[in-house]
């Protein structure tokens, strides 16, 4: 699919992005990052070969227009970045660009309502491990955008892992409470394993090497298992043995419900941040 992509923010996600497009031999010279810090611009212009520029510019690449515009920056600076674009895309109408949204928490509403009730948006939840094109992104289209945007969005985001649609934006507040939040309750658990390891008597570096490997093996076993998890782990927790042992000590401790808990306070507070920003 030939497009143009303009970045506006060129951060940990729009790098991820880049890297992943990169990789999936996207022409490089169709994408261009503004971005102010010029250190940050240096390091992208040298790593991907795009082009990069402080403030935003129309038809960067003449006489192609910018069929994609990615939103990259932090969610307490995207309405001002959004006003700032508005008047911009009004000289686009004839071929109006698709705006891609991966700021957490703003919803598709307030985005259009920051660009002059700009309609052709899809609000998108990756998660940090895009980084390594393993991430999965929730993505969420307004009404008005075409299947062919749509599509657009799917081969951008696709390049750094798994795409989920959702018909439903109200959805976003859980896929920010599971994807979005998930990674750092991964590698919580994974630390308090190569703790626990340590105090069991093994070196840190052996703790860290089978607290890793045994997340890694047992999500690529789930993943590519038929089997549902809750199956996948009896088959683990023998009756009498050490797992089961390891088990009942987790259940008594209400491991399940402590999650449900942190899953639920990072989905509310997605919902109640949202709220705030759309002021």
């Amino acid at each position: 699919m030939r497009m143009n992509i303009s970045f506006i923010g060129g951060g940990n996600m729009a790098r991820a992005i880049i890297g992943g497009l990169k990789n999936n031999g996207f022409d490089m010279t169709n994408i261009c990052v503004i971005e102010p810090n010029a250190a940050t611009r240096a390091a992208l212009t040298s790593e991907f070969n795009v082009q990069t520029f402080d403030t935003y510019v129309e038809n960067f690449n003449t006489p192609k227009t910018q069929s994609v515009i990615i939103l990259a920056v932090k969610p307490q600076i995207l309405q001002e970045v959004c006003q700032q674009l508005a008047p911009k895309l009004v000289n686009q109408q004839t071929s109006p660009p698709l705006i891609i949204s991966i700021a957490a928490g703003i919803r598709s509403q307030e985005i259009s309502r920051w660009l002059g009730y700009y309609s052709a948006i899809v609000r998108v939840m990756p998660n940090t491990p895009a980084q390594i094109q393993a991430g999965i992104s929730a993505l969420y289209a307004m009404p008005h955008v075409s299947q062919a945007q749509r599509d657009q969005a799917t081969t951008i985001l696709t390049a750094v892992g798994l795409t989920l649609w959702l018909e439903d934006e109200t959805k976003m507040d859980a896929i920010t409470a599971i994807s979005g939040s998930g990674p750092a309750y991964v590698f919580y658990l994974i630390e308090a394993l190569q703790e626990a390891a340590v105090h069991l008597g093994l070196k840190p570096e052996e703790a860290r090497l089978l607290a890793l490997q045994t997340f890694a093996g047992a999500s690529l076993l789930a993943k590519q298992s038929t089997e549902d998890i809750k199956t996948l782990r009896a088959q683990v927790t023998s009756k009498g043995g050490t797992t089961e042992q390891g088990i009942l000590a987790l259940e008594a401790a209400n491991i399940k419900q402590i999650i449900f808990k942190a899953a639920q306070a990072a989905a509310d507070k997605s919902r109640t941040l949202g709220g705030e920003l759309a002021q």
